[in-house]
């Protein structure tokens, strides 16, 4: 079966793309590339090419340019071409060469997709085959990575296609030579400084004396850890819906189920999905051990596992909101992270239904209330007399004697009269601004929750 039948047939087994689908083609002017063009143009798809001149190689970039602006022509095919300072943005953004070069052409590409015009462009096509894939799979496994990492280069991840991937490069070099196709030899594939080229230049010829299929072998690997993959991704989704129970924006998990299962990898699996690393999961096993309260943070600081009693909680860090809110005279309406608080005067005598108070809606006396209130975050160091206490208390005791976790801690506010708390808004008011017989003029605060 010739190359061109069997491009044709791999597209349609993976139901990688169509006739219908407008293709943009990373072309750099390299043998792979070069073939690429070649074989979507006998298939009859429908292309344009673009083409990343990174500046990096000085005369021979600008000479790739040029090639692939001739190569467009003689398709007869748009080409987008762009030039980069990479070693500028490299610099700036603390990347590697090869790093820099990767995130500007790929930051590129989803632009290209998202321009509007008669005949958009929805899928990308790169020149990936069979033999970057499997140094891929070296990479990763000496770099050190989990089983997906040894399933080498998606053939396909949200509008990326590579074709290519069943194809080694002798196959793509022969399909050139019979062809009479003409390309552009980058001269840093010869120096093994990058660490891909060392694997392709150095590292699988000396396997290759050993083991002479280690190719075809790489290959087989690849097919294999996708398949057990799939198996490993369903038993762990399984383990993770009878764990996981979700609450709001938080994950809840029985500390002893998990740790029963003595598996770090169910661990980093659960926690991975929220911006930790395998090197925390060692933390997570110490902390099943710590006491309730103790919790640890993920890299980027958006998540905490915490320890609550029999519990992990998997907690987005809410940044605390700045500032405070002042409540003047005659305000009805104030709208926070809790929701709304509605504030109403009742002028007449309150009946004794209305002297009835639930943690959402108070019901205070109105003589011991003096404007501006305050609505803030609770302090550490605040205290207030609880209803139905004649000596004052420490929130943060209140709190813990309520079992509230930290991040529901961390949600709590007050309302302050006079540099004194009158009410832990929605749970308790303090004993001092209760309604008595003595009790005149009603003041009513209700919380409408956002939740």
């Amino acid at each position: 079966m010739n190359l061109l039948l069997q491009f044709q047939n791999s597209i349609k087994q993976q139901n990688l793309f169509s006739t219908k689908d407008k293709l943009l083609l990373a072309v750099s002017g390299g043998i792979d590339s070069v073939v690429l063009c070649e074989l979507c143009k006998r298939a009859g798809y429908n292309f344009v090419i673009a083409h990343c001149n990174f500046q990096l190689r000085g005369e021979e970039s600008d000479r790739d340019e040029l090639f692939v602006r001739q190569l467009a022509k003689k398709y007869g095919v748009e080409a987008e071409v762009k030039k980069f300072d990479t070693d500028k943005f490299a610099a700036e953004n603390k990347l590697s060469t090869q790093e820099a070069a990767r995130e500007l052409r790929y930051s590129w590409f989803k632009e290209l997709i998202n321009q509007s015009s008669d005949t958009p462009i929805n899928i990308v096509l790169t020149a990936h085959h069979a033999d970057d894939n499997n140094e891929t799979l070296l990479m990763n496994f000496f770099r050190g990575t989990g089983l997906h990492g040894l399933t080498g280069i998606p053939p396909s991840i949200n509008y990326i296609r590579r074709p290519l991937l069943s194809f080694f490069k002798a196959e793509l070099l022969d399909f050139a030579q019979e062809n009479k196709l003409e390309f552009v030899e980058d001269s840093s594939n010869q120096s093994s400084k990058y660490t891909r080229n060392f694997f392709r230049n150095e590292i699988i010829p000396a396997i290759s004396k050993v083991y002479p299929q280690v190719k075809d072998n790489l290959q087989d690997n690849i097919n294999r850890f996708k398949e057990i993959e799939s198996l490993y991704q369903f038993s762990v989704g399984e383990l993770k819906k009878n764990l996981c129970k979700q609450k709001g924006k938080e994950v809840h998990i029985p500390v002893k189920q998990l740790m029963a299962y003595n598996n770090r990898a169910l661990i980093y699996e659960i926690i991975s999905a929220y911006g930790f690393n395998e090197k925390q999961v060692d933390e997570v096993i110490k902390l099943a051990e710590s006491d309730s309260g103790k919790y640890i943070q993920s890299p980027t600081a958006d998540y905490r596992i915490i320890k609550h009693r029999h519990w992990f909680i998997i907690s987005p860090v809410v940044a605390i909101e700045s500032g405070n809110i002042i409540i003047e005279a005659g305000v009805k309406e104030i709208v926070f992270s809790l929701g709304t608080l509605h504030i109403e005067t009742t002028l007449n005598l309150i009946s004794p239904k209305a002297r009835q108070t639930s943690n959402e809606a108070v019901v205070l006396d109105a003589k011991e209330i003096q404007f501006p209130l305050l609505l803030r975050k609770r302090k550490t160091s605040d205290y207030f007399y609880p209803l139905g206490m004649k000596k004052k208390k420490k929130l943060n005791r209140f709190l813990i004697d309520l079992k509230l976790s930290a991040p529901e801690k961390e949600k709590v506010w007050v309302i302050e009269s006079n540099q004194r708390i009158i009410w832990v808004v929605g749970y308790r008011i303090d004993e001092r601004v209760k309604i008595t017989e003595n009790t005149k003029t009603a003041f009513q605060l209700t919380l409408l929750s956002s939740k």
